[in-house]
């Protein structure tokens, strides 16, 4: 069957038939929607009553929260734990079976952005932030304090344990999270012509009410993780740049009134970023950021022990998958130091990524128009993981060999400062550690002004471009909401961000296991897949007429026939005298 151009599509008044794909209505997609008044209400009071508990009684805040985390952990950390690689399983099936080939687009459309930009900005938003963070910090925190059950620190297994984990961490699980929200709402958007709500992918489950009570609580929780989320990545931001201020700078201690600062000018940054649109802000900034680390980790790579990353990599490689079923397995059940440890780095992981995919899910799939299910999943978890895996195998690997040289790395100045005393060990110091607080810097802009946007687009109806007092607010809250965060922590800021981000992301986990599900049911009825349904029917009853009749002696051909029946489920019949129903084919 052959693909119809715009022109040839029914007009908006009639319903196009099963096997051709819906003719998307662009302007309603672009144009400007009100204010959802309920939806913005609601999360703004909440988001305002959060930030003056936090401000007034910093105490009582910090209280609750523990009670939560302790609440959440003890009763639902399983969740978490299967949820996660729930996903992963999920989008390779998708993937991989038979709705792998389905567009996200219309049939004949080409993708909107260019390979290269497409990774850029993917990987820019998801994740850039955090790889600057624990890009040192993580592979040594496990080297020096295995995981439970991992043996002591200084066995022979400790350097494959501590990569194992830290890309269990950072490669297929999170990416996976992500694509779940991406392709329900890519789909639904430019396949199906939705608004680009998370509510709006529930309709195959909700149908109409989707768009009513239960459809606004779904974006609520959504804006509230995206605001969590995001606010988290900006204060790791502003501890990892007050380290660098110190060291560079020799500023001496700088306490929460230099965090609040560099907060406020963060904010400001990706607030202008998010009000000048994703072409000229996110896709200028991801591409200067992606060059920018290249040549970080180029030096890193160069400078320090070459040939220890280059054992590592598959080594990392084969320690990852040896150890990925332990690993995906771990709970509380292996008792309170096994709890206490999935509480401050798998369960946070998780949680974190959860609370990222309400704006990371959007953005990638706002930026992955006209590519096929598998393209975007073979790109999205592929890809970033590749990534992630060079990148702490370069600055981990790099780290762990200081540490084994003497030079105790894991043992001076904070988790935040980590990175900066390994360059430190390398020439130019001084440099490299300035680039690294504008990689910190440029990295959270690109991902938190699209975060902010979604905000907008989530308050405002699902427009694809939100007023820009909308998008200014959620960016002002998001940068209000890190300093609280960071001020719940005390002495440990680290502890006020995972905690929080693990209790806010919880509801969210509830949406996207219903939003596979929705996904599920919405690919079942795709054109592509009606016309396999129509294909299969018409042609096993084409051959049987044709044999039937005529022996071999017959071919197929597409004509019309009177009184052609079709069953409830859109497939093709017989007509009255047994010849096959209309079909596409060649000469049997």
């Amino acid at each position: 069957m052959s693909n119809h151009s715009r022109s040839e599509q029914p007009g908006p008044d009639v319903i196009p038939h099963p096997v051709l794909d819906v003719p998307i209505d662009e302007d309603a997609l672009v144009k400007g929607r009100r204010l959802d008044l309920v939806v913005f209400g609601v999360t703004a009071a909440i988001a305002v009553g959060f930030l003056i508990w936090g401000f007034i009684d910093t105490a009582a805040l910090a209280s609750a929260s523990g009670d939560a985390l302790g609440w959440v952990m003890t009763n639902t950390g399983w969740l978490f734990t299967l949820a996660a690689s729930g996903f992963v399983l999920f989008v390779l099936w998708i993937a991989l079976g038979r709705f792998g080939n389905i567009p996200l687009g219309r049939d004949d459309e080409e993708p909107e952005f260019r390979t290269v930009s497409w990774m850029a900005m993917m990987f820019s938003a998801g994740m850039g932030i955090g790889l600057m963070f624990f890009g040192v910090a993580e592979p040594l925190a496990h080297l020096v304090a295995p995981p439970p059950g991992a043996g002591a620190a200084g066995n022979p297994d400790a350097v494959q344990t501590a990569m194992a984990t830290t890309l269990f961490h950072w490669t297929l699980h999170p990416w996976a999270i992500y694509a779940v929200v991406g392709l329900a709402i890519a789909y639904g958007v430019y396949r199906k012509g939705r608004f680009q709500l998370i509510s709006a992918a529930f309709e195959p489950l909700l149908g109409d009410r989707a768009h009513g009570g239960w459809g606004k609580v779904i974006d609520m929780l959504a804006i509230f993780a995206t605001l969590f989320g995001s606010a988290a990545s900006l204060g790791l931001g502003a501890l990892q740049i007050r380290s660098g201020l110190q060291i560079v700078g020799g500023i001496g201690e700088a306490g929460n009134a230099v965090l609040i600062g560099i907060i406020a000018v963060l904010t400001c940054a990706f607030v202008l970023s998010a009000v000048s649109g994703v072409a000229r802000g996110i896709q200028w900034l991801s591409n200067i950021n992606m060059v920018l680390a290249l040549v970080l980790a180029a030096f890193v790579f160069i400078a320090g022990p070459t040939i220890f990353i280059l054992n590592l990599i598959p080594n990392s490689i084969g320690s990852y998958f040896q150890d990925l079923a332990m690993m995906a397995a771990r709970t509380g059940a292996e008792g309170a130091e096994a709890e206490a440890w999935l509480g401050s780095w798998t369960i946070f992981y998780w949680a974190w990524w959860i609370s990222w995919t309400p704006f990371v899910g959007m953005f990638i799939a706002r930026i992955s128009r006209g590519r096929t299910i598998r393209q975007f999943v073979t790109g999205v978890l592929m890809v970033p993981s590749l990534v992630s895996l060079v990148w702490f195998c370069v600055f981990g690997g790099a780290a762990i060999k200081a540490q084994q040289d003497g030079a105790n790395l894991a043992g001076e100045g904070s988790t935040e400062a980590q990175l900066f005393g390994l360059l430190g060990e390398y020439p130019f110091a001084t440099v490299s550690a300035i680039v690294v607080m504008v990689l910190v810097a440029v990295f959270f802009v690109s991902g938190a002004d699209a975060a902010s946007i979604v905000m907008g687009s989530l308050s405002e109806r699902g427009t694809i471009e939100p007023h820009r007092k909308t998008v200014v607010f959620w960016g002002v809250a998001t940068g209000a909401v890190a300093a609280v965060m960071l001020l719940v922590g005390g002495s440990d800021a680290l502890t006020g961000l995972q905690s929080i981000t693990i209790v806010a992301a919880l509801p969210f986990v509830l949406v996207m296991l219903g939003l596979a599900v929705a996904l599920v049911k919405d690919l079942r009825q795709d054109p592509m897949m009606v016309r396999r349904r129509y294909a299969i029917a018409a042609v096993e009853s084409a051959v049987i007429a044709g044999v039937t009749q005529h022996g071999e002696d017959f071919v197929i051909s597409v004509e019309k026939i009177p009184d052609a029946g079709t069953d409830t489920e859109g497939d093709p019949g017989t007509d009255t005298d047994g010849t096959a129903a209309p079909t596409a084919g060649s000469p049997g």
